[in-house]
Formats: structure tokens, sequence, C-alpha cells
């Protein structure tokens, strides 16, 4: 059984949901949360192993609370499910330590077969928002300077670490770890780590070899 906590700041949304994952036999909620700083809360007290997490909520919003629990309970995962899709709530909610991200107009077998595939630890991306990430990995930004975020990744693999060791020590998921690569591989223009590293020395991003 998946233990799960909804936080939608929607009474209606959080009803609706209850519905949908109480009627299934695999699926326990565990609470409902009417913000961010709920979420945190109820989370860290709860330990469910799925958020199911709106994005913009009154008060602590689902980004902030995503980077909190990434960092306070990185074993909780956080599926985001929220109406927007825009690039930059998309790449902000996955830079924060989101494992997943669907759109609302999921189907309910989509959001139950993500719930489940979140709760493995595997990324969950509905069919807009992997065309939204895709298409900014396809658009080479070689001068593009990386994040803090990024170099961190960047550091760690350069000195061996693998994803699982990096997203480890990052205290984020190994989804986020690998985004965090494919973005910096689109930012340097390479296609694997040994270029990215070979790059960034290049660049003087890490000191010159």
């Amino acid at each position: 059984m998946i233990s799960l906590l909804i936080a939608d700041d929607h009474p209606v949304v959080r009803n609706g949901l209850r519905g949908i994952f109480t009627g299934d036999p695999d699926f326990e909620v565990l609470g409902e949360a009417a913000d961010g700083r709920e979420a945190v809360t109820l989370a860290l007290a709860r330990k469910p192993q799925v958020v199911l997490m709106d994005l913009r909520m009154p008060g602590t919003d689902g980004v902030t609370a995503i980077r909190e629990l990434a960092q306070q309970s990185p074993q909780t995962r956080v599926l985001v499910l929220t109406t927007y899709g825009d690039d930059s709530d998309v790449l902000a909610a996955i830079d924060a330590g989101a494992t997943g991200y669907l759109l609302k107009d999921a189907p309910r077998e989509d959001l139950l077969r993500g719930v489940r595939a979140a709760a493995r630890g595997e990324s969950v991306l509905s069919p807009a928002v992997a065309a939204t990430l895709l298409g900014r990995v396809r658009a080479p930004e070689p001068e593009a300077p990386l994040s803090p975020r990024e170099l961190e990744v960047l550091r760690l693999i350069a000195r061996g670490a693998t994803n699982k060791e990096a997203a480890k020590q990052l205290f984020i998921s190994e989804a986020t770890v690998k985004t965090h690569l494919l973005h910096l591989y689109a930012k340097l223009g390479v296609n694997d780590r040994a270029a990215a590293v070979a790059t960034a020395y290049d660049r003087g991003l890490l000191g010159r070899s």
C-alpha cells in the first residue's frame, strides 16, 4: 500500500483526489493540506511515501514546500499536480526536488500510475511537460552560465560521484540530478558526463586541468 498526502488549496480538488485514491486498495491517504507550510508539517509528522503537491497556493507555495521537503525528508517523493505547465513552473519545481510533474487534466489512470511510479522513485512527467523539458535540452545554450546547483552537481560528477551519490550529498532525488545534468549538457554543448567535465575544465568552471 502506498501512503499519500494531498496538498491543494481548493477543498473540492482535495475531496476529489481523496475519492480517487481511497477508492483504490493500493493507496492510503494520510492527510490533506491547504498550503505548502501545512504540507511540510504533515509530511514530516506522518511520513507519506508520496506528496501530491499543487504549486500555486496561498502562503507557502508548492515550490518552497518541495525544496523544504527535499532538505528535511529526502525519502519523501513529491509529485506535482497542477494546472500550470509553463517552463518556469516546471523547471522551478524539478530544480527544487520534485520527482515528477503532472497536469490536472491527466486521466485518472495516469494519475494512479504516476503516484505508483513516484513511490518507486521514478521520474514522472506528463507528455506536455516532457515536451517542454525536451525543448529546453535541445536548444543549445553554449554560453549560458551554469546555476549554482548545476555547478554543485558538476563538481561531484568531476570527482567521480554517481547520480545516486550526488543526490545523497545534495539531498535531492536522482531524477533531479539527471535533470540538472541534462541542463548543463545543453549549456555546455555536450552529450555525456566525460565531455561535460572536460569542457568545464576548458572553460575554467572547475579550475584548470
